[in-house]
């Protein structure tokens, strides 16, 4: 029995449902598009949405399992794609009214993996300018409309939180992955540097930018990254690892694991995100987790400079052509952004990428001593307004490259806000499994994964 509207379930009950066919890939997709037409007046977490394209999709997907062909998990389950994806035949816009016409004539290897998997593709999700520090999205927070979701994965992480899909796709060159998806209480990988094809992706860093999935739970996610992750010629970045075996390793015991805690840094003054990080930390602990304080790599502020030294200077490398053409199009931020990259020298960006070296060594030194590290995913909760928040505390793993994952513990209600609280944990290189393993232990036994927000058609 269904006790729960279609667009709330997981992807994991949805595809038992789909398997056993209780319920049909169309009737899943025309829940998702009518939960679009309720709530995206108020979230406007869209850019395009290809409703006819979806319901055909959805169709043929059913012909298929009605022809005994199930293609597995992500059979008939309808997904979102961040506005810098490549989707064949559809507009993707990068935020930027420098690119406002433009349309694919091939998928990025992450949408082909998506339709190969049988994900249904709902439409493209907004995103700032570029997927960098450019313009501010006008979509809203679901949990409390006067609130940013956070960027730059904005209209991606507000879908899911706001029942608009399934699971959806975003990247990360700072902390654009793991902030919306803490400010949208949802779970979100920022996998291992080159374990998902960046190919087809609108490039913000070559050496930054990571392809993520936000989905309701660490099970969900699993079964998203094993779709998407390997190996793809297309992108040179790309690691030579084979498909990872994500789902059957969740269950995996994570007793007599140790949680490093970084004795600076990652301090935030807000109690209620203390209040609910110690609280999960006992949860762990009482499933037989130990704790330890770390010591960071003294130099963490010269890190941070190092990664905005390649981020810019990457993006004006990407720009350069369209810019010299049509610099008075860009927004004033990213274009601000592109002009301090252009003032980059070849030794101040060498120089960047030689500490961000030194710190990745050191970092992943860390867990020589420890299994995961362990921290709350943003400093405060998602801000009033369209600013679209501090990736403080993600930049570090992105900056490595090491793999990290948030999940929700709590809300911060104090002055009616109600708005989601997040956990990061990050791991060593391609250690996705251990950090799935974890969040899904913690989620067995919690229940901040199965909240959803109120918000309503406005």
């Amino acid at each position: 029995m269904i006790t729960k509207p279609l667009n709330e379930l997981s992807i994991t009950e949805a595809a038992e449902l789909i398997n056993n066919k209780m319920i049909s890939p169309v009737e899943l997709t025309q829940s998702y598009l009518k939960r679009i037409e309720e709530v995206e007046p108020a979230v406007q977490a869209f850019v395009t949405i290809t409703a006819e394209q979806a319901l055909q999709a959805a169709k043929e997907s059913e012909h298929k399992l009605m022809n005994g062909e199930y293609l597995g998990p992500l059979h008939g389950i309808p997904y979102g794609a961040k506005d810098i994806i490549h989707t064949a035949g559809i507009r993707t816009t990068a935020g930027s009214s420098t690119y406002p016409d433009f349309i694919p004539e091939t998928n990025a290897t992450v949408i082909d993996k998506l339709q190969t998997a049988g994900a249904i593709l709902l439409g493209k999700t907004t995103t700032t300018e570029y997927a960098f520090q450019g313009g501010e999205p006008p979509t809203r927070n679901p949990w409390n409309v006067e609130h940013t979701p956070g960027g730059s994965s904005s209209g991606s992480a507000a879908a899911v939180a706001a029942g608009m899909a399934s699971f959806t796709l975003g990247t990360q060159t700072f902390g654009s992955l793991l902030r919306p998806a803490s400010y949208n209480g949802l779970t979100c990988m920022k996998p291992t540097y080159g374990r998902v094809s960046r190919n087809g992706v609108i490039t913000a860093s070559w050496s930054l930018d990571h392809v993520g999935a936000f989905t309701r739970s660490a099970q969900d996610n699993a079964i998203v990254l094993e779709a998407l992750a390997g190996q793809d010629e297309m992108d040179p970045f790309s690691l030579a690892h084979g498909k990872p075996d994500l789902t059957s390793t969740l269950m995996h015991p994570i007793s007599g694991m140790v949680i490093g805690l970084p004795s600076s840094f990652f301090h935030t003054d807000e109690p209620a995100i203390m209040v609910a990080v110690e609280s999960a930390i006992a949860v762990l602990e009482k499933m037989g987790m130990h704790t330890k304080k770390v010591d960071l790599p003294p130099y963490m502020e010269e890190s941070f400079a190092a990664h905005r030294t390649v981020m810019r200077a990457e993006a004006a490398a990407f720009h350069q052509e369209r810019f010299a053409e049509a610099a008075d199009r860009y927004g004033p931020t990213m274009r601000e952004q592109l002009e301090l990259g252009y003032q980059t020298s070849a030794v101040d960006y060498l120089q960047a990428q030689r500490i961000r070296t030194l710190f990745r060594s050191e970092m992943m030194m860390l867990f020589d001593e420890v299994d995961v590290l362990l921290t709350p995913s943003t400093p405060y909760v998602a801000p009033h307004g369209y600013k679209t928040g501090s990736p403080i505390f993600n930049g570090p793993f992105t900056n490595t490259g090491l793999p990290s994952i948030t999940v929700p513990i709590g809300f911060d209600s104090t002055s009616g806000k109600h708005l989601p609280i997040g956990m990061q944990l990050s791991g060593p290189h391609m250690r996705e499994d251990r950090l799935l393993s974890i969040a899904h232990h913690y989620q067995q036994t919690t229940q901040w994964h199965l909240a959803t927000p109120s918000i309503n058609s406005h």
